[in-house]
């Protein structure tokens, strides 16, 4: 699992699914530590997409840095949202990594999402 945090069969999100809440974040871990925010993210990622209201909930690793991992989260709702942030999974993994995992550098933004569009520039491409 070192190179790829998605743990379980499908690898598959419905991104066009509304989202009333979307979350973007990175982290870039000290390398010493990569492994421990690998083992305690995993299985925070299984147990959140199988919550009601989790239209998708994803870590990946950076192409160019090994060290870093993008999150992106989708929830129907604020209730789908708190219930994530309250579960036992999720607060278990989240003192995993405050407790020991050096993260070097962290951003994350929650949007609250009013209407979406899908998105696709291929027709630009002739």
């Amino acid at each position: 699992m070192e190179n790829s945090l998605k743990a379980g069969t499908s690898t598959d999100h419905d991104k066009t699914l509304p989202t009333g809440i979307t979350v973007s974040a990175y982290y870039r871990v000290h390398p010493d530590d990569r492994q421990i925010f690998i083992d305690a993210v995993i299985p925070e990622m299984t147990a959140a997409n199988k919550l009601p209201g989790c239209i998708y909930y994803a870590f990946s690793q950076d192409l160019t840095d090994p060290n870093t991992f993008h999150l992106l989260e989708g929830w129907a709702d604020e209730e789908a949202y708190e219930r994530h942030e309250n579960a036992d999974t999720f607060l278990t993994a989240l003192s995993t990594v405050v407790k020991n995992v050096r993260i070097l550098d962290r951003q994350g933004v929650r949007y609250d999402i009013a209407k979406i569009h899908i998105d696709d520039p291929r027709e630009k491409v002739s």
